[in-house]
């Protein structure tokens, strides 16, 4: 297997058909599961993940629609991948808030070990979520390729979406 990683994020039911959920994400999310099902490489998730205090937090006070509490249906990915991540015995990494600096910091003591190759990231929210994390990927491990696949990857909206790929093209992630 080559030291490749597919960074699947925040593709939970809240955000596909629950409280925060688009057309956009509904329509990935078969090609985002074929995708992590035939990686060849490791697939990591992640999980946007609050608890019952979310209205009184910065965010819930921002975005007053609580969603991804840990422990309820929105929380818990999409059947399918939760069955591709069970199958794949795949890491998952909560986080409290857009970007994850555990991942960050998981995937460079990885590159220390055996230097990663390439890392692609999928999922939702292209202009929250994504792009935090692609970012911060990028600012611990600058020389190793990240990616987004477009076509893998749903915003709040399209204009969002496509603004968010901008941007990460300007600060050197490939955008697919």
């Amino acid at each position: 297997m080559a030291n490749r990683y597919l960074i699947v994020i925040d593709m939970q039911n809240d955000f596909v058909d629950g409280a925060l959920g688009t057309p956009e994400a509904a329509s990935i999310a078969d090609a985002v599961v074929e995708r992590a099902r035939a990686f060849d490489g490791e697939v990591v998730f992640t999980y946007d993940t609050h608890g019952q205090d979310y209205l009184d937090t910065q965010e819930g006070a921002n975005l007053p629609v609580p969603h991804c509490i840990k422990g309820t249906r929105g929380w818990e990915l999409i059947p399918a991948l939760d069955t591709v991540r069970r199958e794949r015995e795949a890491r998952a990494f909560e986080k409290p808030t857009f970007g994850s600096t555990e991942l960050a910091r998981w995937l460079a003591a990885q590159n220390e070990a055996d230097p990663i190759e390439s890392i692609e990231l999928v999922g939702v929210c292209t202009d929250i979520c994504v792009v935090s994390n692609a970012l911060l990927i990028k600012a611990v491990l600058p020389e190793v390729p990240v990616s987004v696949d477009a076509a893998l990857c749903a915003g709040v909206t399209p204009a969002a979406h496509d603004a968010a790929l901008a941007t990460m093209r300007s600060c050197q992630v490939a955008v697919k």
